[in-house]
């Protein structure tokens, strides 16, 4: 490793004073894989968006970054000299993603805006915003941290789920919601917290996980084919990717 390369073993940890051990233990049961099932296509859509908007970046950084998966999945297809960090607040997790780590690809339990880091080339916060308390003061901590930052969102808000009674509180339960997103109010987060928006697109999970969803999917996917926008108001399902600066 070159003297100008940041030092991996230099990473600071600190532990996010609001997470109890109970939450993530209890999150850890309802969701024992830590969606690693989603990580290759996670990770294919960053490397195809890096690759073509010609952006090689050498420092990679994921917050929120879970069992590991998706840097090590983008590891092993972009260049070797690359370094990655990722950082969870969940000990779960990182125990998990500890096991992917090598020289150039490390883990830390710690609370990404209150860490010391590299600044990096590129940041990713993979479905994390919904997960933070203070959403809009947890994007802005991140602005300034990268180059480059890629954010997906899951979109909870549609007329779908306005219509089911325990929709957002299932989402609070299963997955640890705080907050629900629709693309408008997405992409207006990172306006307001000073981001500008280069690109962004819809996203369909390819893991379906109940028997409901997996029906209605061959028709929410026909109806995305013939007009996106509107599919994605009425059936939701999707989440949102943006490549920001």
């Amino acid at each position: 490793m070159s003297s100008n390369e940041p030092q991996l073993q230099k990473l600071k940890t600190v532990r996010n004073p609001q997470t109890d051990a109970h939450i993530n233990g209890e999150y850890f049961k309802k969701n024992p894989t830590w969606h690693v099932e989603y990580s290759p296509l996670k990770a294919q859509i960053i490397y195809e968006v890096l690759r073509s908007r010609q952006i090689r970046p050498k420092t990679i950084g994921d917050v929120g970054c879970g069992a590991g998966e998706v840097l090590s999945l983008l590891q092993k297809n972009m260049d070797p000299a690359t370094c990655f960090w990722g950082y969870d607040v969940a000990a779960p997790a990182i125990d998990m993603a500890k096991t992917r780590e090598n020289e150039r690809l490390k883990f830390a339990l710690a609370d990404f805006p209150e860490t010391e880091t590299p600044h990096f080339d590129l940041l990713l916060a993979l479905e994390v915003i919904d997960h933070v308390e203070d959403y809009i003061g947890f994007a802005r901590a991140l602005k300034n941290r990268a180059e480059w930052k890629f954010f997906s969102f899951s979109l909870d808000i549609s007329v779908q789920s306005a219509f089911r009674s325990d929709a957002f509180l299932k989402k609070r339960r299963n997955h640890s919601h705080l907050h629900h997103f629709n693309k408008q109010t997405a992409l207006a987060t990172l306006e307001y917290a000073g981001y500008e928006i280069v690109e962004y697109f819809y996203r369909q999970p390819n893991v379906t996980i109940s028997t409901t969803a997996r029906l209605a999917r061959p028709i929410r996917k026909a109806f995305f084919g013939m007009a996106p926008e509107l599919a994605v108001r009425i059936f939701g399902g999707y989440s949102l990717q943006v490549l920001a600066r």
